[in-house]
């Protein structure tokens, strides 16, 4: 599936130099292959840039834990989950904004009317901007169950324009799977044109990134890891779990026992987040698919100022740390680091990154010039087992470590 050829500029992509790969990151690669007999997760794909080249481009384990299941690659699919709100949704934001379609601190209500339906109820909700959308501290909760009570893309985009405020707008930072969704929306409405072909147009293809999409062609989803087996059980409790400090963790887990889930079949090259899944797979806070090739590009142009989609301005604004509210770790659409931090103990302070649930990360650091993309099932087949949540952090520091080692 090539998707890159209506580019009219690409991207250069960045030089490939990963032959030393197994003997440079030894260390970072057994932390990997030793997760998956502890059944952190089946399939891992890595990919590493520094200094404008990619140093390491590596795939370990199956698609699931049964030894005949197929071997994952270097370009395998896998599911991003919430790395769709950077990669996807951010962009946009991104573009929009350079082009004077976006203003950040505009209300909410000024593009979603639907937003402040309710707002007789709670006049809060006018003072929600764009801005507080992208940096998670809209008020919103960050999560619900939405696909539980709703069974169109309609129906879900109405509960979603009317959840009620959780706290005070601006006053915390939430991270909100619920924003983004009404987010995605308002970034339709200001370009006139849905997510998914925006981003092609405007950010996959002039990055050549020719494997990125929404909502995979069923002749490929057999090459795709599976997220879920919801023949048995589902996830459906908490997509932003994985994705949030612990402080801010819903006590209602990731994991809801039982038989028969939501979908009741095996979840394999659609996207595993329930409430995107409603939404037809194109929605705002997940549903992208992509390989860690494709990722490297997209954080090598990052790295590079924005080159070729965005102008160097536009990237520092939206991967600062927002100054407000007090104590938030959130950029704009982009985590930082914080402490602990999933990005380990060496990425500096102007790093920014972020999470996906089914066990995806990206990080980029431009004092290093160097970003690392782990690409995971970690869901499969329930999503009961977060234990990447200890690897993750060892495998960074061990790739930084080696970086060191290597001068």
């Amino acid at each position: 599936m090539d998707l890159s050829m209506s580019a009219p500029h690409l991207s250069s992509p960045p030089l490939e130099t990963f032959e030393q790969q197994d003997k440079v990151f030894a260390r970072a690669f057994s932390i990997l292959q030793a997760a998956i007999p502890q059944r952190a997760f089946p399939a891992a794909e890595v990919a590493i840039t520094h200094r404008g080249r990619l140093i390491a481009l590596k795939a370990l384990g199956r698609f699931t834990y049964d030894p005949n299941s197929p071997p994952a690659t270097p370009t395998t699919l896998f599911d991003l989950a919430s790395l769709t709100k950077g990669v996807a949704t951010t962009s946009m934001a991104m573009l929009l904004y350079e082009r004077g379609l976006l203003d950040l601190d505009v209300p909410v209500s000024a593009i979603v009317r639907e937003f402040i339906q309710d707002s007789a109820r709670d006049p809060r909700r006018h003072d929600v901007t764009l801005r507080m959308l992208l940096a998670h501290s809209s008020g919103l909760p960050a999560y619900e169950k939405l696909f539980l009570k709703t069974r169109t893309r309609a129906e879900l985009l109405e509960a979603a324009f009317t959840t009620p405020l959780a706290t005070n707008p601006a006053t915390r930072a939430d991270y909100s799977d619920i924003g983004f969704i009404i987010l995605g929306i308002a970034l339709e409405r200001l370009a006139d044109e849905c997510l998914d072909r925006f981003c092609q147009r405007e950010v996959f293809a002039p990055l050549a990134m020719a494997h990125t999409t929404f909502n995979p062609p069923i002749e490929l989803r057999a090459q795709i890891p599976p997220t879920a087996d919801e023949r048995e059980q589902s996830c459906g409790a908490g997509t932003a779990a994985q994705e949030m400090p612990a402080a801010q963790t819903p006590s209602s887990g990731s994991q809801q026992p039982g038989r028969g889930g939501f979908r009741a079949r095996l979840i394999q090259g659609e996207v595993q987040d329930e409430n995107a899944s409603i939404l037809g797979g194109v929605a705002a806070h997940a549903g992208l698919f992509s390989t860690a090739a494709d990722l490297a590009k997209f954080a090598h142009a990052l790295l590079n100022s924005g080159r070729t989609i965005l102008r160097p301005e536009t990237v520092a604004l939206f991967t600062r740390r927002e100054p407000a509210p007090l104590g938030t770790s959130r950029a704009l659409g982009w985590d930082t680091p914080s402490t602990p931090s999933q990005s380990g103990k060496y990425f500096s302070p102007n790093s920014f990154g972020h999470l996906g649930y089914t066990g995806t990360s990206l990080w980029m650091d431009p004092t290093r010039q160097l970003s690392i993309t782990l690409l995971t099932n970690r869901t499969w087949p329930d999503c009961s087992n977060d234990a990447i949540k200890q690897v993750r952090p060892k495998f960074h520091d061990a790739v930084i470590e080696a970086l060191k080692d290597e001068g």
